[in-house]
């Protein structure tokens, strides 16, 4: 444990989750702005699309550095599932949590005010309630770490394909079927940040 604290690549591996969950909030939360868009409506098909995209990329990009997970439940299942050490999964979270601070802060100071609307906050859609949100956001982050988790198991010898696409199709499956109820966080470093920026923790748990 304290022999991996001490080497290079870990460290790099963790600046690696920094920069790459920065790059993935940027990015998807940049789709969701209301460039255009008097009543604030937000594009399903195009922020699905962002959100899946910029994931693919990114762990295509950081796999062979950190494992690309860029989501603190990622983070978490593959430490359930004993894939990688407690200090390394607490520091890739703190990492995912700052990238995502990190992104939200520049995404804010760049976007015109009139534009920003709720800079992507997750918010539960009209009528669904807290137990169906949260009933929803358990189920779409499930799926998304049941993909990582078998897409990534060593005793496998069926697996083929792309690993980052397959992790990014799950990724804007889950934005398809989740943007109406929840805003789909999937990500809570990706739902933490833009609450913070905001100053708006309503419902908060639930994401």
């Amino acid at each position: 444990m304290a022999s991996e604290l001490r080497s290079r690549p870990f460290w790099r591996a963790v600046f690696a989750e920094f920069l790459a969950t920065a790059a993935l909030v940027a990015l998807g939360i940049g789709s969701t702005l209301r460039w255009g868009r008097a009543d604030g409506s937000v594009d399903v098909v195009r922020v699905s699309l962002a959100f899946g995209l910029a994931v693919a990329t990114l762990v295509q990009c950081v796999g062979h550095v950190s494992g690309g997970h860029l989501n603190p439940a990622v983070t978490f299942g593959l430490l359930v599932g004993c894939r990688l050490s407690a200090p390394r999964a607490l520091l890739y979270m703190v990492a995912q949590v700052s990238g995502a601070l990190a992104a939200s802060g520049l995404l804010y100071g760049l976007t015109p005010a009139v534009q920003r609307g709720s800079l992507g906050l997750n918010s539960l859609g009209p009528g669904v309630t807290h137990a169906q949100g949260f009933g929803v956001e358990v189920l779409i982050t499930f799926a998304l770490v049941l993909c990582v988790l078998a897409s990534t198991d060593s005793r496998r010898r069926d697996v083929g394909g792309s690993l980052p696409l397959a992790v990014g199709f799950a990724v804007a499956l889950g934005h398809l079927f989740a943007i109406n109820f929840t805003g789909c966080s999937m990500n809570p470093a990706r739902s933490f940040a833009p609450a913070v920026l905001t100053r708006n923790f309503k419902d908060h748990w639930v994401f």
